[in-house]
């Protein structure tokens, strides 16, 4: 039986995480270490000059789960150096997030970043993300095709420290055309403050931001999800642009 850790970055107690429990429960042993509290815009942070608290919680029904007042790299970290510490993790799922992570999202996902730290220590990985941010969102076609996915994974599951990006889209099930591998989609976020006075009269700037798409490519992960399909992008941690590697070579010396 596979053991098989799941996380998130919207806190143990978000929906999406409950969803995608109930899914990982057909396919083996399920322990889940999360957040505590919502750790969205997280990305790959780690904590260093704090003590780590890992309590364990009973969240859902016969499932062992911990929450962890850290960050959802955290969290994977303690999964794997403390829960399991005499024990394999054999397929690491995250999510299932309340929110897009497609396109230059991966970057800022704590979702993703707990998917791709355990990748980095060589653990099958798969982060999952509906583009719906409300809480109480419907996750009835997510499971659906997140169990088609999953199953589809184990399958084939090799000794690639394999990473995937999947982002589902708004729609109904009936309405969901299918799945598509896809490329990252190339984008940006077009990013401005909003300036306030709190009641202290002090200043304060609130992040807001629209997304732009620099240029269209119907491979990618955006384009698949506006055209109704779920999208997969094959991801990795080696950010090494190997395109470029030639044009600096003017930088080297000896």
């Amino acid at each position: 039986m596979l053991n098989i850790l799941v996380t998130n970055d919207d806190g143990i107690n978000a929906p999406g995480i409950a969803a995608l429990v109930e899914i990982a429960k057909e396919f083996g042993q399920v322990t889940v270490v999360a957040p505590d509290s919502p750790q969205s815009g997280q990305g790959h942070a780690i904590t260093l000059k704090n003590p780590l608290r890992l309590k364990e919680v009973n969240v859902f029904k016969d499932t062992k789960s911990y929450q962890c007042d850290g960050t959802p790299a955290d969290c994977v970290k303690l999964a794997k150096y403390v829960i399991f510490k005499n024990k394999t993790i054999d397929l690491c799922l995250s999510g299932i997030n309340h929110g897009s992570n497609a396109s230059i999202n991966i970057i800022y996902s704590g979702t993703m970043s707990a998917a791709m730290e355990a990748s980095i220590d060589g653990i099958p990985s798969i982060g999952f993300s509906l583009d719906d941010f409300a809480f109480n969102a419907d996750f009835t076609a997510a499971k659906h095709y997140a169990r088609i996915i999953i199953k589809q994974y184990i399958e084939h599951l090799d000794s690639a420290n394999t990473l995937l990006n999947v982002n589902f889209p708004n729609l109904s099930q009936e309405l969901i055309k299918g799945i598509k591998v896809c490329e990252q989609g190339d984008g940006r976020w077009e990013e401005n403050f909003q300036e306030g006075v709190d009641p202290y009269g002090g200043k304060y700037y609130w992040l807001t931001g629209k997304f732009h798409l620099n240029k269209t490519n119907t491979k990618s992960d955006i384009e698949a999800l506006k055209d109704g399909y779920v999208s997969i992008v094959p991801s990795w941690h080696n950010l090494t642009d190997r395109q470029m590697l030639d044009k600096y070579n003017y930088l080297e010396i000896g």
